[in-house]
């Protein structure tokens, strides 16, 4: 480490000795800048270190926290940059997803790659609503943790979770969700338009909606469920139900976009034109190639009713906002996006960087593999 990295180090030794809240306060805020300055290059031994001191730092600022506005925005603002960086101190992460002011909790818990399932279910069957909340809205949850936040049985959480297509979900949570989702007009749209749905389950969503969700339902599907929708619909009207497959083979469109790719024909008219045409596997299949993903990746975006997921490789294969909206509206049957939302899709698509787009993308590749 560097003479100034160590001169850091006695200054902490100085700061809890002393117990001074302010030398506290000041010197956790340089180790987290003298760690974030280089943290791709760390190794574990240095990583443990700065482990090691600034958990003993947090430690010391948190007893003050209970008292103090201030200690408590500092603690926020170190989790908001630690958050997103894959090397992250362990401990410092897990003391500060588990802190009870969601302020200082909440960032850590949406984003950290530091938090393994056991540690997101121990928070989810101890915290309240708002933890819950930010961990629901993590890109990719396994079964484990889905079932413990569904557990705890809140409305808002389960809506969370089933508008967030990287949340796997177990057949009983899925179960526990359909259930509310007959007094919740929202989680039923949200979830019946997941394509991992269980089609016993989805013909029990569609049993209880009333006309109104249905045809939300029906405004909202992608095309490849839109379909299954109605004719289960018209079955259900007429008494006679017919089973739902809900499963899509993308194996066809990462054949013929790779066949693409290999003669040089696969480029941002290729995929607009996809997408015009609501070819919604051959969409999926040539956005990946072209932002240097993987369907595993994409496929839950296109999924997701919500489109700042769907911006990033957009973003990262540097297409033109033309190409975005056709991509953006390919995920539904018919219809195209309201004005508002898309002025807001193009803010948000404006101020992102490709490097910040392409990082994000490598970081969720990370977790979907």
């Amino acid at each position: 480490m560097s003479t100034a990295g160590l001169s850091i180090i006695d200054e902490v030794e100085s700061a809890i000795r002393t117990g001074s809240p302010e030398k506290g306060l000041a010197t956790a805020r340089r180790v987290t800048d003298l760690f974030l300055s280089s943290a791709g290059s760390f190794d574990d031994e240095q990583i443990a270190l700065f482990d090691e001191v600034l958990d003993r730092l947090i430690g010391t600022i948190e007893l003050r926290a209970l008292a103090d506005m201030g200690a408590r925005i500092a603690l926020a603002e170190i989790s908001v940059q630690l958050a997103p960086v894959a090397q992250a101190p362990p401990s410092v992460i897990r003391r500060l997803a588990s802190n009870d002011e969601i302020r200082i909790a909440g960032p850590v818990l949406q984003e950290s790659a530091r938090l393994d399932d056991g540690e997101l279910v121990k928070i989810a069957s101890a915290k309240g609503e708002p933890h819950l909340l930010a961990i629901a809205g993590r890109w990719w949850l396994k079964e484990i943790v889905t079932d413990a936040l569904l557990a705890r049985r809140y409305p808002s959480v389960s809506r969370r979770l089933a508008a967030n297509p990287g949340a796997r979900v177990s057949g009983h949570g899925f179960a526990l969700m359909v259930g509310q989702a007959e007094a919740d007009p929202e989680l039923a749209v949200s979830i019946g338009v997941r394509v991992d749905l269980p089609s016993e389950l989805r013909r029990r969503l569609l049993r209880s909606a009333t006309d109104a969700v249905r045809a939300r339902l029906l405004s909202r599907a992608p095309p490849h469920l839109f379909e299954e929708i109605q004719s289960a619909i018209t079955a259900i009207a007429v008494g006679v139900e017919r089973e739902m497959s809900g499963v899509r083979d993308f194996e066809g469109a990462k054949r013929a976009i790779a066949m693409l790719k290999a003669t040089g024909q696969l480029d941002e008219a290729t995929l607009l034109g996809f997408a015009r045409q609501r070819r919604y596997e051959e969409t999926a299949a040539a956005l990946a190639a072209l932002s240097g993903s993987t369907i595993e990746v994409i496929r839950p975006l296109m999924q997701s009713l919500r489109d700042d997921g769907l911006l990033v490789p957009c973003k990262a294969a540097q297409l033109g906002w033309e190409t975005t909206i056709a991509v953006l509206e390919s995920r539904f049957a018919t219809g195209a996006m309201k004005p508002a939302d898309l002025a807001r899709a193009q803010d948000h698509y404006a101020r992102m960087t490709p490097e910040n787009a392409r990082r994000t993308l490598r970081f969720w590749q990370v977790r979907a593999s």
